[in-house]
């Protein structure tokens, strides 16, 4: 019976190189899979997904593989999205009617919330909606579970407000536990600019 599934987690986590392994795996043994994101998300190039440590192989964006026959669609043993926090209502709610009515497993990796401690669209319909949820944990600098996302600026400053989404990675995001998150605190060996 196929499965709706997010797993989420901070920045940091390796959500990404999770996607790029788990259909890796999928077709090592035979199986098609499809690999999708969200046109949003433009930081590795077009068409293309991207982890930290390395890995990347492309892939469709959300708009082109609603496009696709769902005949097509079922041809894959799973449909892998990565970035699905930029996802809105009605994009999760298609990804619900192709486990429910077509039958195909769907694996969505993303962030819950944003650097204000917000859920973003895309996760809170996925955490209400998924068959499965999973936790895709990695750590603060002070060893705790890091949980939430910091955005800092170019002085080393932790942001509080401004746009939910500003695209970047290492440059302007970290994970940090609720604490040094709530204190602004990157740690002793963060370097300002």
């Amino acid at each position: 019976m196929a499965q709706l599934y997010f797993k989420y987690g901070a920045m940091g986590s390796s959500k990404t190189a999770n996607a790029l392994m788990t259909r890796f795996n999928y077709e090592e043994r035979g199986q098609k899979t499809l690999l999708v994101k969200p046109q949003l998300d433009t930081r590795d190039g077009d068409h293309m997904v991207h982890s930290r440590i390395g890995l990347e192989y492309p892939c469709v964006y959300f708009h082109e593989m609603r496009a696709l026959p769902e005949e097509e669609l079922k041809q894959n043993a799973c449909i892998i999205v990565d970035e699905a926090q930029f996802l809105t209502r009605e994009e999760v709610m298609y990804l619900v009617h192709l486990v429910d009515e077509c039958g195909i497993p769907v694996i969505c990796y993303g962030l819950r919330a944003d650097f204000r401690g917000e859920l973003f669209p895309g996760s809170y319909e996925l955490l209400v909606m998924a068959d499965k949820l999973e936790e895709v944990k990695t750590i603060c600098w002070c060893g705790k579970k890091a949980t939430f996302n910091a955005r800092f600026d170019s002085d080393g400053n932790v942001l509080k407000e401004g746009a939910q989404v500003v695209l970047g990675a290492n440059d302007k995001y970290i994970g940090l536990c609720r604490r040094h998150w709530a204190q602004g605190n990157l740690g002793p060996d963060f370097r300002k600019k």
